[in-house]
């Protein structure tokens, strides 16, 4: 009778798990961030609700595979977020899908998008990992570390998202507009870092590490 397989590794699938949604996440925000709100009469975008996500994983994933190995992750995640962020956003540019044939005409706002996300991510996620583990060498306190690496990463990912997607952009809006929203987009996302995120972080990565944890081994038979 052949011997049952045996049971993949939790680490690998994990990691899978957290490539894909860092890239889920820049998609779903790069097409929300077209789609303005107004909040206590301050002009804002949807995405400023879905992008502190990205924080949230990225300092699991430092948490759970180190420093070097998420610096990979987000390596992994920047192509595959570009290209996904530029199709699905003139596939859905305005609120409404488009059809498949305005992929055949190139759209420049939304590349811009696109464009700024791929450098905004890449600067303030790198940011974030370096932040995160050097306080989190030298901390404690579980919270520390992913209050400070969302105040700074997402400073930098903010500035360098508006003043790449919509400087002088051809949405007339968006340009007479971007630094407001970014000033408003960086205090929504880090108010909800802040009172949501970090004590999210702290539950998940407590079930995290105990659903990687491996079972302990059954004792012998007398």
């Amino acid at each position: 009778m052949p011997s049952p397989c045996p049971r993949r590794p939790r680490a690998p699938l994990a990691l899978t798990a957290l490539v894909a949604l860092h890239i889920a996440i820049v998609i779903a925000s790069n097409y929300l961030v077209q789609l303005p709100i107004q909040l206590f009469g301050f002009h804002s975008t949807w995405g400023a609700f879905s992008f502190p996500f990205i924080f949230l994983a990225t300092d699991l994933t430092v948490r759970l595979i180190g420093k070097h190995s998420a610096r990979r992750v987000i390596g992994r995640a920047m192509l595959p977020a570009l290209v996904a962020s530029y199709v699905v956003g003139v596939l859905f540019h305005d609120g409404g899908f488009n059809g498949w044939a305005a992929l055949a005409q190139f759209n420049t706002f939304v590349f811009r998008i696109a464009f700024a996300s791929f450098a905004a991510y890449a600067l303030g996620q790198l940011l974030d990992i370096q932040v995160f583990d050097r306080i989190r060498q030298h901390s404690r306190s579980w919270w520390l570390a992913p209050t400070a690496s969302a105040v700074v990463g997402q400073a930098l990912d903010t500035a360098a998202f508006f003043a790449i997607a919509f400087w002088h952009s051809s949405n007339t809006f968006m340009a007479a507009h971007w630094v407001e929203i970014a000033w408003v987009d960086y205090a929504i996302k880090l108010g909800v870092s802040l009172l949501l995120f970090v004590p999210a972080y702290g539950v998940l990565l407590a079930a995290i590490v105990r659903w990687m944890r491996p079972a302990p081994a059954a004792l012998p038979a007398a």
